[in-house]
């Protein structure tokens, strides 16, 4: 039923507003062309916006990463496999980031952590912690993708943020870092950390589907494009083939 009536409505708007050709007179980030019918029509894609909706009416893949901010590992993985992975196959692949990975906590009066590589770490996990809460997904994994591909992460978060998301100011994430709000969602990671099973003994730790095995990590690691195109269920999108260079490098937890 929803098929069908995707087509009908795809054959209607291409009626009306003459196909789908890629307009010069879009002026929204490729993350937004699909947000709304005004959007995808402004932007000349409609019909793969259709196409999109209706590929995702089949369960997604759903890769989980928990991570480290400062962990060299992670951030290669992060910027070199994942992201781009999700890029060409966002109409199949769900991805969810966990940052927090080999922290530690003590309660006193409020939430207390310690990471692996540092107070600069603790500080990135928090950065984007509180990015992934206060802007939508496609914006947040954008500037993560720029925070992680820097030479200096903590440093390039404010460029980062101005740059995809400019809309979001600097001062309400600051807040978030600073106060309660960020010391209670670094909590929540905590205990999805924590709830993992098996128990992670490394960073990155990848989950898909919610399941994690030396299997899994092993493929996820050297091709994740070919891991998602071969488990996901649906009709396979065009994009589904091709090959990707592997990175693995751990942070033991200790």
């Amino acid at each position: 039923m929803k098929a069908a009536l995707l087509l009908v409505l795809t054959v209607w708007l291409n009626v009306q507003y003459g196909g789908c050709a890629f307009s010069s007179s879009c002026s929204l980030p490729p993350s937004k062309w699909c947000s709304s019918l005004d959007s995808a029509i402004q932007c000349g894609v409609l019909k793969q916006c259709l196409l999109s909706n209706f590929t995702r009416s089949h369960q997604t893949v759903e890769v989980g990463l928990y991570y480290e901010s400062l962990c060299p590992g992670c951030r290669l993985f992060l910027t070199q496999m994942l992201l781009p992975t999700w890029v060409l196959l966002e109409e199949i692949m769900s991805v969810t980031l966990v940052p927090y990975g080999n922290a530690q906590k003590n309660v006193e009066g409020k939430y207390v952590f310690e990471c692996q590589h540092g107070e600069q770490e603790c500080l990135g996990n928090m950065i984007e912690t509180c990015l992934l809460n206060m802007t939508d997904a496609s914006a947040a994994y954008e500037i993560i993708h720029c925070m992680e591909s820097a030479n200096d992460v903590i440093s390039a978060a404010k460029s980062c943020v101005d740059l995809f998301s400019p809309e979001l100011k600097w001062e309400s994430i600051d807040s978030c870092v600073n106060g309660d709000k960020g010391n209670q969602l670094m909590h929540q990671n905590a205990l999805k950390t924590q709830a993992l099973n098996p128990p992670h003994k490394y960073v990155p730790w990848i989950t898909v589907n919610g399941a994690h095995t030396d299997d899994l990590q092993d493929k996820a690691s050297t091709s994740l494009f070919s891991l998602v195109c071969s488990m996901y269920k649906g009709p396979k999108p065009a994009a589904c083939g091709g090959s990707q260079r592997g990175f693995r490098s751990y942070s033991n937890n200790e």
